[in-house]
C-alpha cells in the first residue's frame, strides 16, 4: 500500500465530513415527499393549506435523518389521519424548480391505508377530502393535476413538477 493510499484510508472519515459540509453549502438541495392516496373508488385525497392557495397532494419536507418513507408516513398521519398498511409505490422524483432551484419531490402512490375519520381543520390544514379525479376543486394546483393524470390516466411523466 502506498503512502497516499494509507493516508487516504486513515483520514477518509474526516475528509468525507469536510466534503459533505462543502457540498451542503455549494450543492445543497431540499427534498420533499407527496402521495397520490387513492381510495377503493379511485378518488384522490387532497389537502388545502392555510399558508398557500390551492389544493395539493398530501406531503411535506423530508427532515434531516429521515427516510422518504418515514417522512411519507409522518406527513400522511399529520395531514390526513392516514395510516399506510401496505407499501407505497414510487411514482417518480420530480425537480420542483418553481419553488427553488434545489427542490426535489418524491411522489408515491398509496392504495392501502386506514383512515378512521377526516381530521379536523387546524393551523396548517384548513380542509381535506377525497375527490373524484374528474371533479377536482377548481383551484387544484397544476403540479397536483399532472401527478394525478400520470397515475390514473397513464399520461407521460415529466421530470419537472409542472
Amino acid at each position: 500500500m502506498t503512502l497516499l493510499e494509507e493516508a487516504r484510508k486513515r483520514f477518509e472519515p474526516q475528509i468525507r465530513r469536510v466534503f459533505h459540509f462543502y457540498w451542503r453549502l455549494v450543492r445543497g438541495m431540499t427534498l420533499g415527499v407527496r402521495a397520490v392516496v387513492l381510495d377503493a373508488d379511485n378518488r384522490v385525497f387532497l389537502v388545502k393549506h392555510s399558508y398557500v392557495r390551492g389544493w395539493y397532494l398530501p406531503g411535506g419536507g423530508v427532515e434531516v435523518g429521515e427516510s422518504f418513507l418515514d417522512s411519507l408516513r409522518r406527513e400522511l398521519v399529520e395531514e390526513g389521519r392516514i395510516e399506510m398498511v401496505g407499501e407505497p409505490v414510487l411514482h417518480g422524483i420530480f425537480f420542483n424548480r418553481h419553488v427553488s432551484p434545489r427542490d426535489h419531490v418524491a411522489v408515491y402512490v398509496v392504495r392501502h391505508f386506514r383512515q378512521d375519520r377526516l381530521p379536523e381543520p387546524n393551523r396548517e390544514i384548513v380542509a381535506c377530502g377525497f375527490f373524484d379525479p374528474s371533479a377536482l376543486p377548481d383551484d387544484t394546483t397544476p403540479g397536483t393535476r399532472l401527478r394525478i393524470a400520470e397515475v390514473l390516466d397513464g399520461k407521460p411523466s415529466t421530470v419537472t413538477w409542472r
